[in-house]
């Protein structure tokens, strides 16, 4: 490989930050509502990565994650190392800054801790000053929470990370500064002397990447624009991380929002110009094509998608909606993932459903596809293969009361507070389908289902559709009406996603 294309993630790993331990580079990405949360992934060459775990388990408080919370819980997340452990600090809107830490990248995770409590605190990022032994923090500001955004605190922090030590103070205030807004997600830096906030502003489909400097942590800072969309197709280009390699190859890691794919990743180059200024891709525009990162080979790689859930267990690249509770997913000594048809009052939204098990879409046209057994004998009981996002479609098995199993295709639009038919129901006289969801440009989908009889397309095209700050996910479940008494269960096997 001597050039790469991007984007180099094609799928929602939103708000990368990305670090270098040797010769490895490791990158997180928000992970909001859905557990586990702060995914984990690991390169060699900047290019090519692989999803080797996450650092949280569930999110705390576990009682206000029992319920989705779609575009809550992690935000921003900001990936460092110190003192031989790794961490992560992030925000959580609703309760404050919060950081984990391990002493190798694939665990033992801590348990989060709270280090600043608060509303609408957001976008935290550390730094431990080697030579002095300082320890600093800065975050941004929600205003949907806090009342305000567009600026920037800093704090000094315990050099255990634990709290901080003052109340804070503004260091960079984007309303003071011409033209800027939504100033956030602030990644913080020491070379040259310098202090250095890499920090986007002006939204995350518009916006671009500033960087600011200054000699003293608490300012005062200057600033510039240092990636812009130009004449490029990438819009908003910003939000990401600096990286230097073993070499002292300098790049930077962003994201660009994509609709309903989410936030996909760009690499672009970086140096430092002769005025001590960082320059990122083509004098300050993305590049869409360039050299590779001058590091040893490695062959072709990308986070995993298949699954043939060996043991009924699921691979990493499974999240569940909100904090899993015992008895969704059932190993067994075959293959197959065997999820029980959960009890709900809300089994008409899946909006509503915790147990919905999820992955990215993909941000390439992709073919998806499973086969399902429906063994659930509860008039009612439904599983199926979605696309979810603020609107939802689904294709999957339903039991009927006269205790036959049909192929049913719903859809819920935005608006709506329950999903209704989007073709008419057909008889699946073994109570197994092969379900196919064709996912082809600007992410509009195509429904098919196969009883034995070949590929029939299903209802017409649903274009898939963002949460707020969340791409649209791939969703597979299980569910019956509320009541009482174990419902079934339902089994997907050979899980596959092809390009198309």
């Amino acid at each position: 490989m001597t050039t790469y294309t991007n984007p180099v993630l094609n799928a929602d790993w939103s708000d990368p930050d990305v670090l270098r331990v040797g010769d490895d580079f490791y990158l997180t990405a928000s992970s909001f509502g859905r557990a586990p949360g702060l995914p984990l992934l690991h390169s060699r060459d900047l290019v090519n990565w692989t999803l080797v775990g996450h650092a949280l388990e569930r999110l705390e408080p576990e009682a206000e994650f029992r319920t989705p919370r779609h575009d809550c819980g992690v935000w921003a997340p900001a990936l460092r190392y110190h003192d031989e452990r790794f961490w992560i600090f992030w925000g959580d809107p609703d309760q404050g800054v919060l950081q984990v830490n391990a002493p190798a990248v694939r665990g033992p995770w801590t348990r989060p801790h709270l280090v600043k409590a608060g509303k609408g605190l957001i976008d935290p990022c550390p730094l431990w000053d080697e030579e002095t032994g300082d320890a600093y923090l800065v975050h941004a500001w929600a205003k949907s929470r806090s009342g305000v955004k567009n600026r920037l605190t800093g704090h000094r922090m315990h050099p255990d990370g634990t709290e901080v030590l003052d109340e804070g103070k503004v260091i960079v205030d984007g309303d003071r500064i011409p033209g800027w807004f939504t100033l956030e997600g602030p990644k913080l830096y020491q070379h040259d002397g310098w202090f250095w906030i890499l920090a986007p502003a002006g939204g995350v489909e518009t916006g671009w990447q500033g960087a600011f400097r200054s000699r003293g942590f608490f300012g005062p800072y200057e600033e510039r624009i240092v990636l812009e969309q130009g004449d490029t197709d990438v819009n908003g280009p910003h939000q990401g991380g600096w990286v230097r390699t073993g070499t002292g190859e300098d790049w930077f890691l962003h994201f660009q929002q994509r609709g309903a794919y989410g936030r996909v990743v760009h690499l672009q180059p970086m140096r430092w110009g002769s005025d001590g200024w960082p320059v990122i891709g083509d004098e300050g525009t993305p590049v869409a094509e360039h050299g590779a990162p001058g590091l040893p080979p490695q062959p072709p790689a990308a986070p995993a998608t298949d699954d043939d859930f060996p043991g009924g267990r699921f691979g990493r690249q499974w999240s569940w909606t909100a904090n899993p509770r015992d008895g969704w997913a059932t190993q067994h000594s075959g293959d197959g993932l065997r999820l029980t048809c959960v009890r709900s009052a809300d089994a008409h939204d899946l909006r509503r459903l915790p147990n919905v098990l999820t992955q990215r879409l993909p941000g390439t046209p992709s073919a998806v596809e499973v086969e399902l057994t429906l063994h659930g004998e509860e008039p009612g009981a439904r599983a199926g293969l979605a696309v979810l996002g603020d609107a939802f479609g689904w294709i999957g098995l339903q039991r009927g009361s006269d205790g036959a199993v049909h192929v049913v295709h719903r859809f819920a639009e935005a608006v709506a507070e329950r999903e209704r038919d989007a073709d008419h129901p057909r008889l699946a006289p073994e109570g197994r389908v092969r379900l196919r969801i064709e996912i082809g440009a600007g992410a509009r989908c195509r429904f098919f289902y196969d009883t034995g009889q070949g590929p029939r397309p299903s209802g017409p095209v649903f274009s898939a559709t963002p949460w707020r700050w969340v791409g649209a996910l791939l969703g597979l479940f299980a569910v019956a009406p509320a009541g009482t008494g174990h419902a079934g269960a339902a089994t997907f096997t050979r899980f596959r996603i092809d390009s198309l």
